[in-house]
């Protein structure tokens, strides 16, 4: 199958060279001076890479993705399957949807995870009418209990919308276990903060949700109180309390709706 991967930086490299070594044909795109991944054919024009292309996966940044649409939709072949894994919000991927949809099956495709800790076997979200493409040309990558698609029946954005959904706790919890791990060092208590996390993070997770949700409502007064107190204790200990101070706002707005 003869695909064109636009973006050969972090993922586009990743995806370009296992497509390569699963025996596609891969023509990769990318004007930065980074690596051509092995057994990729670099094309000096974005309009090379497209030709006469079964598949093209385009892995730029989110600000280049309407650009790079624009610059491929002349060049596309009839019944290719264009699909867009970058971060675009979804508003952002309907749009791209309907302008690519007039030449293409346009796939709205999310990565849930790190790339460069699971390669291109990293899980993924797909919507549009070119997702069943993408789940085609991604699973034989991998064993089944390797590579994770998921298939949504849902428009282009639809992927990323859960993304996104996904993003206030993933990045929200990550940033709040860097100001508790920060606190820990500057207190002397890393290795307990980091046993406590880790303690928080186990179990019925359905079961920590609830007790979350019921507790902060319940709870909110005391607990702005306590947060605020921490607040203060952090900036004793000169590490910085955004998300501590976040959290106090957050259980005010909850205590003047109880």
């Amino acid at each position: 199958m003869r695909c064109a991967v636009i973006g050969l930086g972090e993922a586009g490299g990743v995806y370009a060279a296992a497509l390569a070594a699963a025996g596609h044909e891969v023509l990769g795109h990318d004007p930065a001076d980074i690596p051509t991944p092995e057994g990729v054919t670099r094309t000096a024009t974005l309009r090379e890479a497209v030709d006469r292309a079964a598949y093209v996966l385009v892995l730029t940044g989110a600000a280049a993705a309407p650009a790079v649409a624009e610059q491929c939709l002349p060049h596309l072949a009839g019944g290719v399957c264009y699909a867009d894994f970058t971060s675009a919000a979804p508003e952002v991927m309907d749009r791209l949807g309907r302008a690519v949809g007039e030449r293409a099956d346009f796939a709205d495709v999310a990565i849930l995870g790190p790339v460069p800790l699971h390669g291109h076997l990293v899980p993924l979200l797909v919507s549009g009418p070119g997702a069943e493409a993408v789940a085609r040309l991604i699973r034989p990558l991998g064993s089944p209990r390797e590579v994770s698609v998921e298939v949504l029946d849902g428009p282009p954005g639809a992927a990323m919308a859960r993304k996104l959904l996904r993003s206030v706790f993933m990045k929200g919890l990550a940033s709040v276990v860097c100001e508790a791990v920060s606190a820990g060092q500057a207190a002397g208590n890393e290795t307990w903060i980091r046993a406590e996390i880790a303690k928080q993070l186990a179990g019925d997770g359905q079961t920590v949700i609830d007790r979350f949700l019921t507790g902060s409502r319940t709870h909110a007064v005391r607990r702005a109180k306590e947060m605020r107190d921490t607040a203060a204790y952090l900036d004793a200990l000169g590490v910085p309390a955004e998300m501590t101070r976040a959290a106090e706002r957050t259980l005010h707005r909850l205590s003047a709706l109880s």
